[in-house]
């Protein structure tokens, strides 16, 4: 844990940073522009799991994917999720390093706040447990277990709670460099 924290104040390089950011968001876009568009055309309106952030239970999953049909499902399964697959790592990676970045420029931080940048690699390893677990129920499918939707709805939750909390604390930080900033000027 330490040598994860310790590598991510070495984030100094500010094109690093833009490249891990602009790589993931285009990634993320073409989930939101093609992946799931083109899932959700099966779904008859209804969410797909992955953008269920307060979680659901059986009979969610088992009317989405009842909705969905075969075509849906595979649609899910083969287009969707692969993808998905790769997100969470650009994710966890590249807003780490955003994070670390600008703490980094805090003068007189304390280096325990590094650990705040370990929230977007929560987020991403929930986002592979969430996966792996709506790859399970799509197999399963119609046989899909109370037990395997409670796990997946938790790790939807916790992927959704770390987002939430980083960009909140994302957000914070950048108040704090925007207000110094604006002090300094203001004293020049």
């Amino acid at each position: 844990m330490e040598r994860l924290i310790k590598q991510l104040e070495k984030q100094h390089s500010g094109i690093k940073v833009l490249a891990l950011f602009l790589l993931t968001n285009i990634v993320y876009a073409y989930m939101l522009l093609v992946t799931i568009p083109a899932t959700m055309e099966f779904s008859n309106g209804l969410q797909l799991l992955d953008m269920m952030p307060t979680g659901y239970d059986l009979e969610v999953v088992k009317t989405l994917f009842n909705t969905l049909g075969d075509t849906g499902r595979q649609t899910y399964l083969i287009k969707q999720i692969p993808v998905d697959m790769m997100y969470p790592l650009l994710f966890a990676i590249s807003y780490a390093a955003i994070l670390a970045y600008f703490l980094t420029k805090l003068p007189k931080l304390s280096p325990k706040f590094l650990y705040l940048c370990l929230l977007p690699i929560i987020a991403g390893i929930a986002d592979y447990f969430e996966n792996i677990g709506i790859i399970t129920m799509l197999n399963a499918y119609p046989t899909v277990t109370e037990t395997s939707v409670n796990i997946t709805s938790i790790f939807s939750i916790i992927k959704s709670s770390a987002t939430t909390i980083y960009f909140l604390v994302l957000m914070v930080v950048l108040m704090i460099l925007g207000f110094r900033e604006l002090k300094s000027r203001s004293k020049n």
